[in-house]
């Protein structure tokens, strides 16, 4: 039965602690370790982007300063917006999977976590991703930040716009440098082979292409990312999909949103669509003046229990069935 919502929602503030790095009582705070990298594993027979990503600034149009910049993210800025506590300790490095640059977080402990496949905005994996993939790792999955910009970070607009259009135009090198991340994470032995991606902005954009490729996630994350609306296309989508955006939007329409939800639930896929009222693009993003604190929480506080109930809760169902 398909759980589709598409609901407009302004979320309630709530007071959470803050952090520095992820140091907790009772765990360590994350250190760099020196991990192996990966053994190359059997790529995905097809890794091409299926639609075409309408460029856009990584801020909401006319949020952009007189000189042209954005201001970027800082470490740890954003700590008390999601709830960075009572998480696990954690490694970290710099690594590469199947060929694929980018970083890698995981539980310090031995165990088999569930994974994902993190893309970062068009800023490049900066330290805001990095620390969004340790909080994340911190609470039992297995995260690596791809990194499609090869080591390059913007820290202006104009670079930014370089870097992504880049991206942009060879979309299928990135899908295909993503798919084989995802397939290294899915023969990892610290991974129960589950796997979902989940991006931001430009990274969400990025999520949904390498969903509908190949790749074989089993769900599926998208914020505020540009979307194709195409039934055929979308044919190809792993469900189920959490998509999170909102009402003032000027880069994804509400429009296409809901033309987005329309068609999914035609195709029968399960789908959970969130829209906040009165948000702008990249509102979770703590930068920007167009930065929403209430809808970033309430937000990342549905993409939590969406992980667990689609790659964690499920394999604990398989492991009992």
């Amino acid at each position: 039965m398909r759980a589709s919502s598409l609901a407009v929602a302004v979320a309630v503030l709530v007071a959470l602690s803050g952090c520095a790095g992820l140091s907790q009582s009772g765990a360590t705070t994350p250190t760099e370790t020196s991990t192996p990298t990966e053994t190359p594993t059997a790529q995905p027979t097809s890794a091409e982007a299926t639609y075409t990503q309408t460029p856009h600034m990584g801020c909401q149009p006319g949020a952009i300063e007189k000189n042209g910049t954005c201001r970027v993210v800082t470490s740890d800025s954003n700590a008390e917006i999601f709830g960075a506590e009572n998480l696990s300790a954690i490694t970290a490095t710099n690594t590469t999977i199947n060929g694929t640059p980018g970083y890698l977080a995981r539980p310090a402990d031995n165990g088999t976590y569930p994974a994902v496949v993190v893309i970062h905005e068009w800023w490049g994996l900066n330290e805001n991703i990095r620390h969004m993939a340790d909080i994340l790792a911190g609470h039992g999955y297995v995260v690596f930040a791809v990194d499609l910009y090869d080591g390059r970070v913007a820290t202006n607009a104009s670079y930014a716009a370089e870097l992504s259009g880049e991206v942009r135009d060879d979309p299928d090198e990135a899908v295909r440098k993503m798919s084989r991340a995802t397939a290294g994470l899915r023969n990892r032995s610290d991974t129960t082979r589950r796997v979902a991606s989940l991006g931001w902005c430009f990274g969400g954009g990025q999520s949904l292409q390498l969903s509908l490729s190949d790749a074989d996630l089993n769900a599926t994350v998208i914020y505020y990312g540009t979307l194709t609306t195409d039934e055929t296309t979308l044919q190809r989508i792993d469900g189920p999909v959490l998509g999170i955006f909102g009402s003032e939007d000027r880069v994804v329409s509400i429009e296409s949103v809901r033309e987005f939800d329309r068609t999914l639930a035609d195709l029968g896929v399960e789908t959970e669509i969130h829209v906040y009222e009165g948000a702008g693009h990249a509102f979770a993003n703590p930068s920007g003046e167009r930065f929403h604190p209430n809808a970033t929480q309430d937000a990342w506080s549905k993409t939590l229990r969406f992980l667990d109930e689609t790659i964690r809760e499920s394999d604990r169902n398989t492991s009992s069935g």
